[in-house]
Parts: structure tokens; sequence; C-alpha cells
């Protein structure tokens, strides 16, 4: 049931991160950028849960997870400060 709802969690932030960018390339509006940005960094915290928890249970990677999901933040931070109207 864990990895299930490691996969779905992929996914979801997957299909933002793409509805974002789409959304970006039509638009051209840069906080869509930044937020895209924001959910692939996720997208990728994501599937460092999943290698975790799942694939490498001995190795710890959770400095890797929580760092990859601040960055993401920062991203997101970043764009809704100093783009956002």
């Amino acid at each position: 049931m864990a990895t299930a709802t490691y996969i779905i969690a992929i996914l979801v932030t997957g299909g933002c991160w793409l509805l974002l960018l789409r959304g970006y390339l039509r638009g051209k509006q840069k906080l869509l950028l930044w937020s895209s940005f924001c959910f692939l960094g996720l997208a990728i915290s994501n599937l460092l849960v999943f290698a975790d928890m799942v694939l490498f249970p001995d190795v710890d990677l959770y400095s890797w997870r929580l760092g990859t999901a601040a960055v993401a933040m920062l991203f997101m931070l970043y764009g809704l400060i100093w783009e956002g109207e």
C-alpha cells in the first residue's frame, strides 16, 4: 500500500509540473515557470522518497529528500515574492 502511495505522489507532482510548464509555454507568465520548477523539485523529492523507502531501504536519503524539497520551495518563494503581480 505504501508503494502505491509513493508512486501516486510522484505521478501527481509530475503531472502538476507538466501542466504548469504547458501553461507557461502558452501564456509566458513567469509565476507559472517558477511554480513548475517547484513541482519538478517536489516530484524529484517524491522519487527520492520512493527510492529511500522501497528501492534502497538500507541507504539513508533523508538529507537529499529534504534538500530537494527545500530548493523546490525556494523556487516557489522566489516566484511569489519577485514575480508575483
